[in-house]
C-alpha cells in the first residue's frame, strides 16, 4: 500500500528543489529526514514536512505499519504556474519581464516486502 503527499504552490524554483529532492530519492525514511535536517538548501525544510505528511497519511491509513520499513519510493517535481512581473527599464525596451515560478512536490512512501 502506497501513501502520498503533496506540497502544491511551492515558491522556489522547480531546479532548485530537485537538487533536494534528488538527495533522497530511494532512501528509507529516517535517514532521508535525517539527510534533509541536515541539508543547507532552503528547500529542505518543506520537503521534509511533505515527508513527514506522507508518512502520517500511511500510518493513518495501516495503524500497524512498520516505520523502519518505509522508503521513498516517488518524489516528483513538477513545475507551477509563474508569476510574471516586470521591471522598468529604458525608453525603447519599456519594461524587462520578470518570472516567479512555482512548483508541486509529491512524494510517495512504500513498505519494503
Amino acid at each position: 500500500m502506497d501513501s502520498r503527499a503533496q506540497l502544491r504552490y511551492y515558491r522556489s524554483s522547480p531546479r532548485k528543489v530537485r537538487l533536494v529532492a534528488d538527495m533522497v530519492r530511494g532512501q528509507s525514511v529516517e535517514p532521508a529526514l535525517t539527510t534533509l535536517q541536515l541539508s543547507p538548501k532552503y528547500a529542505a525544510k518543506d520537503v521534509a514536512k511533505v515527508v513527514r505528511s506522507a508518512l502520517a497519511n500511511l500510518e493513518q491509513s495501516q495503524p500497524d505499519v512498520d516505520v523502519d520499513r518505509v522508503f521513498i519510493s516517488r518524489i516528483t517535481v513538477d513545475d507551477g504556474p509563474r508569476l510574471r512581473r516586470g521591471r522598468p527599464a529604458s525608453k525603447w525596451v519599456r519594461m524587462h519581464r520578470i518570472l516567479k515560478r512555482m512548483c508541486h512536490v509529491t512524494v510517495e512512501l512504500s513498505v519494503k516486502e
